[in-house]
């Protein structure tokens, strides 16, 4: 797939509009919002260095690598970025419009948390971390609420939920050197 910055007359109306969800932030908390379903995931990144993962993951290489078209407001993953992320082709494409709403940059932590914007499929939060491991190894984690977004979602049901555990799976996956 690929990544393409996205044009200024919907970055304008992507940070305007407003999060779909209330509890923003909460992908940092120890305890996930109640009321949603929950997707968490953890493991570490295959063949490659921290800073070399980082540099992927700041860079909106892990939806690209997870096979989605990704139209980010900037190159570089920052605090009130918004991102448009297509799945399929054509007219029939689902689009998923994202705000970042959380940076993580530390020496030993990176990553980002991003926001559904309303058309997205669900609504709710995901955070992608990245930390270095006890033997220095680079850990991916993803952690994510969310609940039916659209009458899409609310009608696919545990389908809807299957493919979300899917993604993450890929997610998780799109930083190793083979990806």
């Amino acid at each position: 797939m690929s990544s393409r910055p996205l044009g200024g007359e919907r970055v304008a109306a992507l940070r305007a509009a407003p999060l779909t969800y209330e509890e923003v932030g909460g992908t940092s908390r120890s305890v996930l919002p109640p009321g949603y379903h929950v997707v968490e995931g953890s493991r570490t990144v295959v063949g490659r260095g921290f800073d070399e993962a980082a540099a992927l993951l700041m860079t909106w290489q892990v939806p690209v690598r997870a096979g989605l078209r990704v139209a980010p407001s900037a190159p570089r993953v920052a605090l009130d970025e918004v991102v448009e992320m297509r799945l399929g082709l054509g007219p029939l494409a689902v689009r998923i419009p994202c705000r970042v709403v959380a940076v993580v940059d530390e020496p030993d932590r990176v990553g980002f948390a991003y926001g559904t914007l309303p058309g997205h499929p669900e609504c709710g939060e995901e955070l992608f971390l990245l930390e270095r491991g006890a033997q220095g190894e680079p850990v991916f984690t993803i952690r994510a609420f969310s609940r039916p977004g659209t009458v899409l979602t609310k009608v696919g049901g545990p389908a809807a939920r299957w493919f979300q555990r899917l993604m993450t799976r890929r997610y998780l996956r799109a930083l190793d050197a083979a990806s």
